[in-house]
């Protein structure tokens, strides 16, 4: 399939994130030369694994990927590593695909999700840069793409119900750490330091801060990032709450469209598109759940009705898992469709 293999560098690669994207790796058999875990100063000396071997974890530094030649950067270590280190390792010859925001919304630089517009990747030259989009958008547009084919959408309303590993491994263990007080009847002095709010039994109106129109940053990436990636000036509404899940982001979308849509043929469109699965029998309580997509590489589709009052408007419940679909997956996706387009030049 492949004619070459590649090395590749992970920044980041012991974080929540860093970690999915090398098990990726490892399923899809990813033509892989050399593998180059990278990290800050502080984890150098820790390992990771990656196909049943422990590697080294080398410091991030300016040279290091000149030095190990890297033809791919997978970053996955926060906005500032990625806005001082990309540039540097587009400079030595690599193509950076970079998981954080920071390049997500520059003109010049694709925003891609392979199954909605893996044509924007040929614009990867212009910076050297392909961005990953947000955990949230990835999987939503995954399900608008064929529908708008269909009926066209003109409007998507969405809440979305955000796993704590959204915010990283700490974010996680503070969930846990709060779950474990509770059964030690001291939950109200259990600590939170990454989440505003006690997340533990609770749900948070609010992932990142607030802007001046009142919706978060968090939703506002959703709204921008969706016309980007489809390439159309969908109006999007969204409502962005912190669940006490660890993996898993849920989402309820309400889909207008310009023409009328059926229930039943929707389900059969969203069936037939790529890494979509329909989970969708009522009857026999069936539908998307958040313990069930964990380690999956697919979005999860179900709970799909038309509106009641509406004959262009479409009902749905959809999840992924967030360190997978909204992330490591679709970053390492973009990998392999640059590799299929530099390989057909």
């Amino acid at each position: 399939m492949y004619r070459k293999t590649y090395n590749v560098a992970v920044v980041g690669a012991n974080g929540a994130v860093g970690e999915e994207i090398l098990t990726v790796l490892a399923e899809i058999d990813f033509p892989l030369d050399k593998l180059i875990p990278l990290a800050s100063s502080k984890s150098v000396g820790k390992e990771v694994e990656y196909n049943g071997e422990m590697f080294s974890i080398i410091e991030l530094t300016h040279d290091v990927f000149s030095d190990y030649k890297v033809d791919i950067a997978l970053f996955s270590a926060g906005g500032s590593v990625s806005a001082e280190f990309a540039p540097s390792a587009v400079k030595a010859g690599a193509v950076v695909i970079d998981n954080t925001s920071h390049f997500r919304m520059d003109k010049n630089t694709p925003l891609v999700v392979p199954e909605v517009n893996p044509q924007d990747i040929k614009k990867w030259r212009e910076t050297g840069i392909i961005a990953n989009p947000n955990c949230s958008t990835i999987q939503m547009v995954q399900t608008l793409k064929p529908l708008d084919e269909a009926y066209d959408l003109v409007r998507v309303d969405v809440a979305t119900y955000q796993a704590t590993s959204g915010a990283g491994k700490t974010a996680m263990e503070e969930l846990v750490n709060q779950m474990q007080a509770f059964f030690a009847f001291t939950l109200s002095d259990a600590e939170h330091k990454v989440f505003n709010q006690q997340i533990a039994l609770n749900v948070i109106p609010q992932i990142d801060l607030f802007t001046e129109n009142a919706y978060t940053k968090e939703e506002m990436k959703m709204v921008n990032e969706t016309v980007k990636i489809m390439h159309k000036d969908v109006h999007l509404s969204a409502t962005c709450v912190r669940v006490p899940t660890l993996r898993g982001h849920a989402e309820a979308l309400t889909l207008t469209f310009d023409s009328e849509v059926d229930a039943n043929e929707a389900r059969e469109i969203l069936a037939k598109a790529p890494n979509l699965v329909i989970v969708d029998n009522p009857e026999e309580e069936l539908y998307p759940m958040p313990a069930t997509c964990v380690d999956k590489n697919e979005t999860f589709v179900g709970r799909i009705r038309n509106d009641i009052y509406s004959g262009n408007i479409l009902h749905l419940f959809i999840v992924a898992d967030n360190l997978r679909v909204g992330a490591a997956t679709n970053a390492v996706r973009i990998a392999q469709k640059w590799v299929e387009l530099e390989e057909n030049i």
